[in-house]
């Protein structure tokens, strides 16, 4: 069982140890609303808010900071090209839906019935979905200046692969630094200083309620919820080891998938992206050994702080976009890699041509850009891929393996 070095804190160093959490997870919580088109201190202020949201239904007892999600970057810019940005934001109503539908299902049914619908083979190639569907608007964004581009992945990768303790879990941050001090010494041009100057210190996040009632976003978004749920699964697990505790049984599965539930839902209703369970600060857990949930309320309410810096969204807005697509050449490609290592680690048998089948079409649909249409809604891209996974795994037949060895 982990030790908890929580205990021999005093206040005072909780509350540092939750700025470093706040500052673990900082890079990736703005990165997305910045892709997304969304107001960067709007995404922080929902990180914070939907964070304590999360450790009231769980009772303060599990040791998590939950941010912006990955996996809705692509589903929330096709979103709101189909149905506005208003669309995008009823669209997120649908991700809280499904987190609130797979708390009551673990709630009735316990958790074995989530790996029969989603196994390794379902989810690795939604994973590598996430990373590859975006890789256009990477190399997009990076030519528009291949130097920015190349010092923010350069120090991304550097950071990732050379160093130690809690900077190696900020690449995206170093890599967005870099960058940036790259662009006022030798492209000023590229940042708007009068932006950041007319700023006020202090201002309210941009706040976009949704104004018109829509089922097509929300139906839209709904199977895109899919790898984040499992993911929350995987984090509570890592989670888990981390302290040595059982937040399955205690809280249990189901209070921590309706916390994330009412923090999507939270987070549709002000105009921000869903948010997840942060692998990242799980990862400062494991460094730091302190897993008392005060210091993460603490990094909830530096969030919210820093949102209400109205220089700090003017800043963060100002970031070119060649150094944002240089760590996205890095980052979305990593997200890739991880649905590979999910098959690998799982140990998915590529053997069985039932496997390869939901596999392959899965990725080929997905890249491919296939799209359904019923009279004005559609389904394409991940959450029609994803579906098409779930369905493949139930009603293809699961090889006989005892017949093969009977033919050997």
């Amino acid at each position: 069982m982990t030790q908890d070095s929580s205990l021999t804190l005093t206040p005072g160093r909780k509350v540092i140890v939750g700025v470093q959490y706040l500052f673990v997870a900082f890079g990736a919580t703005v990165l997305v609303p910045l892709l997304v088109g969304l107001d960067p201190s709007t995404a922080l202020f929902s990180a914070g808010i939907g964070t304590l949201l999360f450790h009231l239904i769980t009772s303060g007892k599990v040791p998590i900071f939950l941010g912006s999600s990955f996996a809705f970057i692509a589903p929330i810019v096709k979103a709101t090209e189909l149905y506005g940005l208003n669309g995008a934001l009823f669209g997120i109503v649908g991700v809280a839906a499904v987190y609130f539908l797979m708390s009551a299902l673990v709630k009735w049914r316990g958790t074995k019935f989530i790996s029969r619908l989603f196994p390794p083979v379902v989810i690795g190639p939604v994973i590598m979905l996430i990373g590859l569907s975006l890789s256009p608007s990477a190399v997009n964004m990076a030519q528009s200046n291949w130097t920015l581009a190349a010092v923010s992945l350069a120090t991304a990768i550097f950071v990732t692969l050379y160093t130690k303790g809690l900077i190696k879990l900020i690449p995206i941050f170093c890599g967005i630094v870099a960058g940036y001090l790259v662009a006022l010494l030798f492209f000023p041009s590229e940042i708007d200083f009068q932006k950041i100057a007319d700023a006020p210190w202090f201002s309210l996040p941009r706040f976009v309620f949704p104004e018109k009632f829509s089922w097509e976003p929300i139906l839209f978004m709904v199977p895109v919820a899919i790898a984040p749920v499992i993911e929350h699964i995987g984090d509570l697990y890592v989670v888990n080891s981390v302290t040595g505790k059982n937040f399955v049984k205690d809280p249990g599965l189901h209070r921590t998938l309706l916390g994330d539930g009412v923090a999507c839902l939270f987070a549709s209703l002000i105009g921000a992206p869903p948010v997840t369970t942060y692998s990242e600060v799980t990862g400062a857990m494991s460094l730091t050994r302190v897993t008392d949930t005060f210091a993460f309320r603490i990094a909830a309410v530096t969030g919210i702080v820093f949102s209400l810096v109205g220089k700090m969204s003017a800043l963060l807005s100002s970031i070119p976009q060649a150094v944002l697509g240089g760590i996205m050449l890095l980052l979305f490609g990593t997200i890739a890699g991880a649905g590979i290592s999910n098959l690998l680690n799982s140990k998915v048998d590529f053997s069985s041509p039932r496997n390869i089948v939901i596999v392959s079409v899965t990725l080929t649909t997905g890249i491919g850009g296939a799209m359904v249409q019923f009279g004005s809604f559609s389904l394409s891209g991940i959450g029609l891929s994803s579906i098409i996974a779930v369905a493949l795994n139930l009603i293809l037949p699961e090889p006989k393996v005892s017949d093969d060895n009977n033919k050997q």
